[in-house]
């Protein structure tokens, strides 16, 4: 029987080991979502609706135990874990309140006994390749509005986070949607390419640029819906006009929280001559007054690094970047943790003279460590800031609006702020430029982005 180990990543130890699937189970599975989706779909809206509110209930009453789990096996703050519990329940509610008009049939023409119609069908079984980072938000992202428009979903959570996947699988279940037609897989990457053999309808993941790029390979030539949530190197400027202390502390939270294991965590800081000095001073103590501990612990910032092989990417980042001239300022190695050397630790890392020959500046960290580069002003900052292959996040600080949005303009990227950073909304489309990926979550959009448009020409006898 094919097995799964899940080691805690603070100290390394073993959870637990589980039954994972194997290529057959894949494909029973799978038939059976297929088997079971036309029934779901055919389920009344309002009861598909109270599954998603019980699932939410579930989630408020087991919130603590939930908590521990994700952090037990990704090595998350626990205090962070409940933030992104919480932080989940506002996404559903905003489901909740948007799919009726969002799925609505629309009449967009009627004249002389001909009427035509946009209806929103759901696509069918869709499969959801899943990230650790943010299990809850990036599982449900998919997995609540493809049940709320009537789909099937063949979840397969990242091999770092499927504790916390089945979590999720167990709380709709007990809430009401059949178990054929949400279903947990347990396993690594075969599992995965397992499930891309399937016959589905749409596949959502998110995760690497690599995976991704294979992933597209695989269902190239089955001319289905394909959804890719990729990485970024997300880059913010600072203007002169801004306030570097204020800046600084909050671009190191975007830097830093969950140990800068986010999408779109801020990845590049460009800050303007003028201040810069400045800036760096108020960034580093921010950066040392973020405690390294625990991650079960109320007062740790820092946690562990959830993927044991990441310690290799950010070593040779930091050794790119010392050959090359930069200036460390903090951290730069790995740490010895809470736990006598034991589990994945990095030390909180930053970088000053900094340029864009550096792997640092180039390619995704998922890790503590941040580079800051001086810039002579809007034109090189802007510049800068579109070097890259990705386009997921961009930011700048200044107190003026109207600068904010001019400069904002011109970068490529899916989401950009002004005066804040490492910041979704469900409100808002999730999506990226270039290697940051195809397609949507969250917003109406991502409602509908689970749906299929049929369009009515319906024409009266009279």
């Amino acid at each position: 029987m094919n097995t799964l180990a899940i080691r805690n990543p603070a100290n390394g130890q073993l959870i637990t080991t589980l039954p994972a699937d194997d290529a057959t189970s894949v494909a029973t599975k799978t038939t059976a979502a297929r088997v079971a989706q036309p029934a779901w779909a055919a389920t009344p809206m309002a009861e598909r609706k109270a599954c998603i509110e019980r699932f939410r209930s579930g989630v408020v009453r087991d919130l603590e135990s939930l908590a521990v789990t994700m952090t037990r096996e990704t090595g998350k703050p626990v205090k962070m874990s409940r933030n992104e519990l919480n932080g989940l329940l506002g996404r559903i509610d905003f489901f909740l309140k948007e799919l009726e008009l969002s799925v609505a049939t629309e009449t967009v023409f009627e004249d002389g006994g001909m009427r035509e119609q946009i209806q929103h069908t759901p696509l069918g079984v869709v499969a959801n390749i899943s990230a650790w980072n943010y299990p809850w938000f990036v599982g449900c992202n998919v997995i609540v509005p493809a049940l709320l428009t009537g789909n099937a979903v063949v979840y397969k959570p990242s091999e770092y986070a499927t504790m916390t996947g089945q979590e999720i699988a167990r709380l709709l279940h007990e809430a009401g949607v059949p178990p054929e037609v949400m279903v947990c897989l347990v396993g690594a990457g075969a599992v995965g390419s397992a499930l891309l053999e399937q016959p589905v309808d749409g596949v959502f993941f998110t995760g690497s640029v690599a995976t991704g790029q294979r992933i597209a390979q695989a269902v190239g030539n089955k001319f289905i819906k394909l959804q890719l949530e990729l990485g970024g190197k997300d880059p913010t400027y600072v203007c002169e006009d801004a306030d570097p202390k204020a800046a600084a502390e909050s671009l190191a939270d975007g830097a830093m929280y969950n140990t800068g294991q986010s999408c779109c965590s801020v990845e590049r800081i460009y800050v303007h001559e003028k201040i810069h000095d400045a800036f760096v001073a108020a960034f580093v103590d921010t950066v040392k007054t973020f405690r390294t501990g625990d991650p079960m612990a109320e007062d740790t910032y820092i946690g562990a690094i959830t993927r044991a092989p990441q310690l290799a990417v950010l070593d040779a980042q930091v050794a790119d970047a010392v050959a090359k001239g930069a200036q460390l300022l903090a951290g730069g190695k790995r740490a010895a943790g809470p736990f006598g050397g034991a589990g994945n630790w990095y030390e909180p890392t930053v970088f000053a003279n900094v340029n864009p020959s550096m792997e640092l500046m180039r390619e995704e960290s998922f890790g503590p460590i941040i580079g800051i580069q001086k810039v002579s002003g809007d034109a090189e900052a802007v510049k800068l800031m579109n070097d890259t292959r990705y386009g997921l996040t961009a930011g700048v600080y200044t107190p003026d609006q109207e600068r904010a949005q001019r400069l904002l303009a011109q970068v490529n990227a899916g989401s950009v702020y002004w005066n804040c950073c490492d910041r979704v909304s469900p409100r808002l489309p999730w999506s990226g430029h270039g290697d940051s990926g195809v397609g949507l979550t969250l917003s109406t959009y991502g409602i509908q982005t689970f749906t299929r448009p049929k369009a009515w020409h319906l024409k009266s006898a009279g």
